[in-house]
């Protein structure tokens, strides 16, 4: 899968397309809120709520391709955060740093 170790390269280029793309989305979702904070919207109270809802189908768009690029299922990624948060709440490590808590 990755350049170099003679198998096929273009499954990476695939994956790199689907998480920059994911990180261009979630960068408009935060500049759309960054601007409310800055009082850049005018009259506006908040970003529209189906402004933001494009941008979040967007993330998640990407998310899901990425799930495809890498042969994981959404569902499986969805239940397995679920499962990860519940245990680092039952064992009073929710907060902080780190991915092994």
């Amino acid at each position: 899968m990755f350049p170099g170790n003679g198998q096929d390269e273009r499954p990476i280029a695939e994956l790199f397309y689907s998480v920059s793309g994911l990180c261009d989305e979630s960068g408009e979702v935060a500049g759309k809120v960054k601007k409310w904070l800055r009082g850049d919207l005018g009259d506006a109270p908040h970003p529209s709520k189906e402004d933001l809802q494009k941008e979040l189908g967007d993330v998640l768009w990407y998310i899901a391709a990425i799930c495809s690029d890498l042969d994981i299922s959404l569902d499986d990624v969805a239940s397995g955060n679920i499962a990860k948060l519940a245990s680092r709440k039952e064992r009073g490590v929710i907060q902080g740093d780190g991915d092994n808590r």
